[in-house]
């Protein structure tokens, strides 16, 4: 994934984190398109190991699935897998397929041999529904021809052994025409390793070479330094915002700039917040989120074909809060986040799987602080209403202005179960609290 799209105001990455407050205009001009991407490799000819940069650390390594079991009277393969006990080590796992637009109808389990001890884990689901994640229709990272269907990601620890299984539901199976199969074209396993470490800053490449050094975070400021800072790069006050939180940047959890498309795409504002689950299991520690995203950042662009990490900002249960989707940690960056409503909207992932599981309260005050200073900025009450134009989606009809609460779980804008019930319960507290950060 090489193409690139320019950015609509040329700064690099290391600028962008250097200058973090740096705001845009009113309306952003359009990004130029994109050059024309390459052709997209048939089936099954993926590379089996992917590596952008040898120097870095983490690969990911794309298997093919293959047929386990066949349907007598339709001569198709309900059920493919895999099991390799001599595969690089690997932390994160998921199962891509050639047709983003097409739905894996079926269960996806998983079971990983930890690195040392040798022991087998049990059985564990992937989560198959990720195409309510991603760019919207119709935009140069949907229609870049890199794009693949794909499960969520599971975070499953230090792994060098896995056994996988693909099984095509029964509605699936009973309603292939053709002798086709009822599972998506070209089933891949996708090994993720993050890598043990940040990568050193001299390894990342700048285009400015007299541009400052890389941060390794945003620090908190209080609410009368974030105002002050906002008056001097805008020569107004803003009368209700949060103070910004401390966020960890990109450089700070070790993004190998290298993988993603150089340029950035923005939108006019920031009119609302999507709060999703990254559904990447609970069994992490804090100190381990970093990995976790670096994990699922290559799982985005190396394997679901995406032109970076989809969110904007990720929250791990400490409450720790982490920049995602390069372009400026105040900017109106475009993520592929909320399929149909990624235009002037962010989305924030909260590092777990809350259907059953709850939110730690420091997560949820977490999203709360993050949405004041950001909301904030563009000067938008947490606790409103606004609209969207839809771009396309399962709910609502390309074009349909619709109107959502300014901080919203996905399933507001998609038929998903995505940020999980637990999590999707606790957006009134957020709104309130968010609110009474900016002073409202």
């Amino acid at each position: 994934m090489r193409g690139f799209l320019a950015s609509s105001i040329g700064v690099t990455c290391a600028a962008a984190l250097a200058l973090p407050l740096t705001l845009p205009a009113a309306a952003a001009p359009a990004p130029a398109p994109a050059p024309a991407p390459a052709a997209q490799p048939a089936s099954g000819a993926r590379s089996a190991s992917t590596t952008a940069d040898p120097t870095l650390p983490g690969s990911t390594e794309s298997l093919p699935l293959a047929p386990r079991t066949r349907d007598r009277t339709l001569g198709a393969a309900p059920e493919q897998g895999l099991t390799r006990d001599d595969v690089h080590r690997f932390s994160l796992v998921g199962v891509t397929w050639s047709d983003p637009d097409t739905e894996l109808r079926g269960q996806v389990q998983v079971r990983t041999r930890a690195t040392g001890t040798g022991e087998w884990s049990g059985w564990q689901d992937i989560d198959t529904h990720n195409e309510d994640h991603g760019a919207d229709p119709g935009t140069a990272e949907r229609d870049s021809g890199h794009v693949h269907g794909s499960t969520a990601p599971l975070w499953v620890g230090d792994s060098d052994g896995v056994d996988v299984r693909v099984r095509a539901n029964a509605t699936a199976t009973r309603t292939v025409e053709n002798r086709s199969s009822p599972l998506p074209a070209g089933l891949h396993l996708e090994l993720v390793d993050p890598g043990a470490e940040a990568p050193p800053a001299g390894a990342r490449p700048t285009v400015n070479r007299a541009a400052a050094p890389l941060a390794a975070e945003l620090p908190a400021l209080s609410r009368q330094a974030t105002e002050r800072e906002v008056v001097a790069l805008r020569g107004k006050a803003q009368p209700y915002i949060g103070p910004r939180p401390r966020i960890v940047t990109r450089h700070g959890w070790g993004a190998d700039e290298t993988l993603r498309e150089k340029g950035f795409v923005y939108t006019k504002k920031v009119k609302a917040a999507f709060v999703h689950h990254t559904a990447t299991g609970n069994n992490y520690r804090c100190s381990q989120a970093p990995s976790v995203i670096r994990g699922i950042y290559r799982y985005h662009v190396e394997s679901s074909g995406w032109r970076d990490i989809g969110y904007n900002f990720l929250v791990d249960k400490c409450g720790t809060i982490y920049e995602g989707r390069a372009g400026g940690a105040t900017k109106a960056v475009m993520g592929a986040h909320t399929l149909g409503f990624n235009t002037d909207s962010m989305g924030i992932a909260v590092l777990g799987t809350f259907g059953s599981a709850k939110p730690s309260s420091a997560a949820v005050n977490a999203i709360a602080r993050l949405t004041a200073w950001k909301l904030g900025l563009y000067g938008v009450n947490p606790r409103g209403k606004t609209y969207l134009k839809s771009g396309g989606g399962n709910l609502y009809p390309k074009g349909k202005n619709v109107r959502l609460n300014v901080i919203s779980g996905h399933r507001d804008g998609f038929a998903t179960e995505c940020p999980g019930r637990q999590l999707y319960g606790k957006l009134g507290s957020a709104r309130s609290t968010s609110a009474r950060f900016q002073g409202r």
